[in-house]
């Protein structure tokens, strides 16, 4: 099945349906219109949003997406797409979760793409194709692209590496006050979201985030040796703030995209931008090339020869690091 890419560049919701469908599942066809659009990307605002089940993660999505496209301050409505990273189904592989069924207040707005992806095993976080899906919204010419993860928990780090703004969304009740505050998770805020600021105890949770922002060095970020942010000493360094919402009603959202604007420009005035970008497409090229270095590999040897080095290390009798230098220099097992 081909993609008319210039059907996708014009704002074809359907082409550009169908080409999610076919990067979503990583086509030939996907692989080869996702080459074509790549120069016509790179204008949108990337905004992760990230958090432990049960912070309304969804429902602030919604409102934040809403809200860029009813925009209180008099400025023009935005282009919002919305990528959903969902727990896949063990059975069908397919999302569980259906976050388009919470954001009805969005539904049949043509400014607005909801697009609901399974993780498929993904640890981090995202699916092993979001970065494409991403892309693809770049170009279809979606000003605002909104990343919720599957919200696992300490583990989503890999949104630091696709977003410009991280959002981290926290809430109260939902637990001992240090959950709040493992570094996992809490490092790669940009923003610190209180949801759910109406319920007992949101004074307890911001004072916890507070005290441990304080601890934190608010300088250099660093993800497998790709450094995404300055910080040098003749940088302004931006300081984590604590934004309340209670989305459910819309409180504390218009404040929330100030902020969200207010990094932006803070990443456009010191370069950070420049290099997020350049760090977000460095992994991106390191993930294609071990994926593809790791399939050529895979199709040199026999399975005759990776089922006998597999039964080896069943039986003990070599290491996975012994198994794996067997496979990788064709040595015959012994």
């Amino acid at each position: 099945m081909t993609v008319d890419v210039q059907a996708v560049l014009a704002g074809n919701r359907l082409a550009l349906s169908r080409l999610l469908s076919q990067v979503e599942n990583d086509t030939l066809a996907g692989q080869h219109a996702l080459v074509q659009l790549f120069p016509h990307g790179g204008k949108a605002a990337l905004i992760g949003v990230t958090g432990a089940p049960g912070t309304g993660k969804s429902s602030l999505v919604n409102q934040i997406a809403y809200h860029f496209r009813h925009p209180e301050d008099g400025r023009p409505a935005r282009r919002v797409a919305v990528v959903a990273v969902d727990p896949s189904s063990p059975f069908s592989g397919g999302a569980v979760l259906g976050d388009r069924i919470r954001m009805s207040a969005l539904t049949g707005d043509e400014g607005v793409f909801i697009r609901s992806m399974a993780s498929r095993g993904s640890l981090g976080g995202l699916a092993r194709t979001t970065a494409g899906v991403v892309q693809a919204f770049d170009a279809a010419g979606f000003e605002v692209i909104l990343i919720e993860t599957v919200g696992a928990g300490q583990a989503e780090v890999d949104i630091a590496r696709l977003a410009h703004t991280t959002l981290v969304v926290e809430a109260p009740g939902l637990g001992d006050d240090i959950q709040a505050i493992k570094a996992g998770i809490l490092e790669i805020a940009d923003i610190l979201v209180v949801n759910k600021a109406d319920r007992p105890g949101v004074e307890q949770t911001e004072r916890a985030l507070r005290n441990m922002l304080q601890l934190a060095h608010p300088g250099r970020r660093d993800f497998e040796g790709v450094t995404i942010s300055g910080g040098g000493e003749s940088e302004p360094i931006w300081l984590t703030p604590i934004q309340r919402t209670v989305a459910t009603e819309g409180d504390g959202v218009p404040e929330l995209l100030k902020l969200i604007d207010a990094h932006r420009a803070h990443l456009e005035e010191t370069g950070d931008l420049a290099r997020r970008e350049r760090a977000r497409l460095t992994v991106e090229v390191n993930l294609l090339v071990e994926s593809s270095l790791v399939a050529d590999w895979r199709a040199g040897i026999s399975n005759g020869q990776y089922e006998e080095v597999l039964g080896m290390v069943f039986e003990r009798r070599l290491s996975p690091r012994q198994a794996a230098e067997v496979l990788i220099h064709g040595e015959e097992a012994s």
